[in-house]
């Protein structure tokens, strides 16, 4: 019987940890201003343990994985005796356990009678963070002091009293001060509730048991993770990728990993990927770890639980300098467009050895268009976040208008940009004729024009793509390339996948985001998904009768 009750206190122990982490990720989107976080969902949370370790992760970013351990660590380096009751400390700093300037970690602790049971966590992706480009995500920063303000690990609470000298000097260095600050606040908020609700579970369930059950969430981690990648085929998998510009340049990035599965355990080696270049695409350590265990995860048969057990069983290798691994005072900020494409390369490394569960190659990842300006002397900031498609699986079309997995956001609504920005959405949908060919079709690219009603904005443009198709697998064909044009005076001029450039009243940017690639041979599609693609505008009659091999007669369609 007492085995019994030890399994039910720990799936009850388990269970209430994670619905912590989701209860503040739900109230921090619904307290936000921006809608970075209320609308995309750009954030995560997690509750870790005194020395750090992740015992929880909320819903949200899997590009956040890897990122909290790292950036716990890091807050504990600068506070070794880690943090007393009332306090509150962020960072942002990426050379400090940060992945870019925008993400602001927040960390407050929980006690019970005085012990630190652990951690409440929230990193969140905010409207502005300075720098030279609004929004702080510029590809085309050449360094880390051109990106915004840097927050090595700092207190902005201390035993409840607010630092409102950093309040101040956070306020003073961005462009909209009210909103950032705003979701600052209800991020400590949220951390400061999920810390209260670990501190009742440790009061009711008891600190003896709390520990206990901690190492047995940790050590059920490791070992779900083990027995999973013992079903995996063991062996040695190599591909190569490439980013197609490096924030500056249409210069390709190669990105190359090697795969090593073995003895319920799994290497991902990135030696002979690229330097870092000149441009702010470089990801760092914790942000490709974290691109790893969303492969792994995205991948396993199971819904694994995710936290510092897990992680143990992968092994990461870089070579600092990097495009993997990014070394002071490289540029991070555009750092996200490494991270797809880690995902991707570690895909299609698996492709073969495991082609009942790797996709083809998607859109690349999120495009990002972001607007910076005022409006009858006010200043505004536009963060347009724009979904395309998912490869195909393995047995089934790719999805259309969702998200990279990697990214976990949602494109706003035409209706909520009208609403709230100088914007007028000239049109929003699917591309035509634009997914990849296959018996299992790649998903649509995703099509948004947008125009300025602003007097003047800067405009930063990042997306992928744009030169090298995303790929199909098994005979599949590869998904349609990005393109972005400005449309001004009726003259269109194509950009190039990331700039910074100065936009008026009356442009129009139109950007197309990549497809997705195919999985097998487009002859062997069932003719009447064929049919009900063609009916739906998807495919059209001429690429159904050239590349699928399909003539459909007149009163079909």
């Amino acid at each position: 019987m007492r085995a019994l009750d030890d399994v039910l206190q720990f799936e009850a122990l388990r269970g209430e940890l994670q619905a912590i982490a989701d209860q503040v990720a739900i109230r921090f989107a619904r307290s936000s201003l921006s809608p970075v976080i209320r609308e995309y969902l750009d954030f995560s949370t997690a509750v870790c343990l005194p020395d750090g370790r992740m015992l929880a992760q909320g819903f949200s970013l899997p590009l956040h994985l890897g990122a909290m351990p790292r950036a716990t660590a890091a807050m504990l380096e600068r506070f070794p005796e880690g943090l007393d009751e009332g306090d509150l400390a962020i960072l942002n700093d990426p050379y400090s356990g940060g992945m870019h300037l925008p993400d602001i970690f927040a960390f407050a602790p929980a006690h019970l009678d005085g012990e630190l049971l652990g951690y409440l966590v929230v990193v969140a992706h905010h409207i502005d963070i300075g720098g030279r480009v609004p929004g702080g995500s510029g590809a085309d920063s050449r360094e880390i002091f051109e990106e915004g303000l840097r927050l090595p690990p700092v207190k902005l609470y201390r035993a409840g009293v607010e630092n409102e000298a950093l309040w101040e000097v956070i306020r003073a260095n961005v462009r909209i001060p009210d909103v950032l600050a705003g979701d600052l606040a209800a991020q400590v908020s949220g951390c400061r509730q999920g810390g209260a609700a670990l501190t009742e579970l440790v009061r009711r369930h008891g600190l003896a048991a709390f520990r206990a059950h901690s190492a047995a969430i940790l050590d059920h981690g490791r070992r779900s993770l083990e027995s999973e990648l013992r079903d995996w085929p063991e062996g040695r998998y190599e591909f190569s990728d490439v980013e197609d510009h490096d924030g500056i340049s249409d210069n390709p990035v190669r990105i190359h990993a090697t795969v090593t599965i073995a003895d319920g355990r799994i290497e991902f080696d990135f030696t002979g990927s690229a330097p870092q270049v000149a441009g702010s695409i470089n990801a760092t350590l914790s942000f490709t770890e974290s691109a790893c265990y969303a492969a792994v995860r995205a991948l396993a048969r199971e819904d694994l639980p995710v936290n510092a057990g897990f992680m143990e069983q992968v092994t990461v290798t870089t070579e600092e300098a990097t495009i993997v691994h990014a070394a002071f005072p490289a540029g991070v900020a555009a750092r996200g467009v490494i991270g797809y494409r880690v995902i991707e390369t570690i895909y299609g490394a698996l492709s073969a050895a495991m082609p009942d569960r790797v996709p083809a190659a998607g859109d690349g990842g999120t495009s990002g268009l972001r607007f910076g300006g005022f409006v009858d002397g006010k200043r505004f900031q536009v963060n347009d976040i724009v979904c395309g498609a998912w490869g195909a699986r393995p047995a089934a079309d790719g999805i259309d208008g969702a998200a990279n997995m990697a990214a976990n956001v949602a494109n706003r609504s035409a209706e909520e940009i009208e609403r709230d920005d100088p914007m007028l959405v000239r049109s929003y949908g699917l591309v035509d004729d634009t997914g990849g060919a296959g018996r299992y079709r790649g998903g649509m690219a995703v099509g948004r024009a947008l125009e300025l009603l602003a007097p003047e904005a800067r405009l930063s443009l990042r997306s992928h793509r744009n030169a090298t198709p995303p790929y199909g697998l098994h005979g599949g064909h590869p998904g349609a390339t990005s393109k972005t044009w400005l449309v001004r005076d009726g003259e269109r001029q194509l950009l190039p996948a990331k700039v910074t450039l100065a936009v008026q009243a009356g442009d129009v940017i139109e950007h197309h985001t990549a497809s997705g690639g195919g999985v097998g041979d487009p002859a062997l599609r069932d003719r009447d998904e064929l049919l009900r693609d063609v009916r739906d505008g998807k495919v059209s009659v001429a690429t159904a009768r050239d590349v699928y091999g399909v003539t459909f007669a007149e009163g079909e369609l």
